[in-house]
């Protein structure tokens, strides 16, 4: 199915409004706190969150009232459509509030067949916007993305992140502590979205996460995979997803590496 221009610029016009209420929230949450948890005491949820959420929302229904929209804080709205919008109204709520930089909008587009289709991430405190339309490659403000050129896993720099939960922690944990001596290193970013589209700028060669939601991941795997990273799912707990997103040479050795049974051996 065609992707019409209009699907990505309402998606970048949804998310430059949320980026704008973000950043002029930001000074008076930092200082007043974190509002609410969610899945866990540190998993933090802020009035920029659920304000940023509104007016992606607003922007979204007024220009494609029968689409549906699904987003983090406790947004599912059903359409008539088929379309589907992927919401993530800020990715990294814990650097925002610990004033770190790493931290974004992510707004993705399904198509009635569940392809996605078009992607969004805004980065405020970093100045970046990165965008992804199915079959027309990736793109950092006006430059076309690519992964890094290929390297083996020994030397290469890999991203991950952790769940809020203490059990999957140690689990993810053990997968590290066999993982990190095999690869040149690891980043922690805190934004998967932005982990992602580091992907696809070459800023590391794979990212991987087993306890993630469609919001955290569905517009970053589109701007990974539009630049030549091969994308795969990996299980993670029950109602959570996972995703690996890796350079082409790595995608096999890594996966390899992430799925094997530590019961084995």
């Amino acid at each position: 199915m065609p992707v019409q221009p209009e699907f990505l610029l309402l998606a970048r016009e949804a998310a430059s409004a949320a980026a704008a209420v973000l950043l002029t929230e930001r000074p008076f949450v930092m200082a007043a706190g974190a509002s609410a948890t969610k899945s866990s005491v540190s998993d933090p949820v802020t009035p920029a969150d659920v304000a940023a959420q509104q007016v992606i929302a607003d922007i979204i229904t007024r220009t494609r009232p029968g689409d549906a929209i699904l987003g983090e804080e406790g947004l599912d709205r059903p359409g008539d459509s088929g379309w589907r919008w992927i919401v993530d109204p800020l990715d990294g709520t814990v650097n925002y509030l610990y004033g770190r930089d790493e931290w974004s909008v992510s707004i993705a587009v399904e198509d009635p067949d569940g392809a996605l289709v078009a992607g969004v991430v805004v980065a405020p405190a970093l100045g970046r916007t990165y965008t992804a339309v199915r079959g027309e490659g990736s793109w950092l403000d006006g430059r076309r993305l690519a992964v890094r050129p290929a390297t083996d896993l020994a030397k290469a720099v890999i991203g991950t992140g952790f769940s809020y939960h203490a059990a999957t922690r140690a689990a993810q944990a053990a997968v590290l502590s066999r993982l990190l001596p095999l690869v040149g290193d690891i980043r922690r970013c805190g934004s998967a979205a932005l982990d992602l589209a580091g992907v696809a700028s070459g800023r590391v060669d794979a990212f991987y996460e087993n306890d993630l939601s469609a919001w955290d991941w569905a517009a970053g795997a589109l701007l990974a995979a539009e630049a030549g990273a091969i994308v795969s799912e990996l299980s993670g707990p029950p109602g959570q997803s996972g995703i690996i997103a890796a350079t082409p040479a790595l995608a096999g050795p890594l996966g390899e590496l992430l799925r094997e049974d530590p019961q084995r051996g």
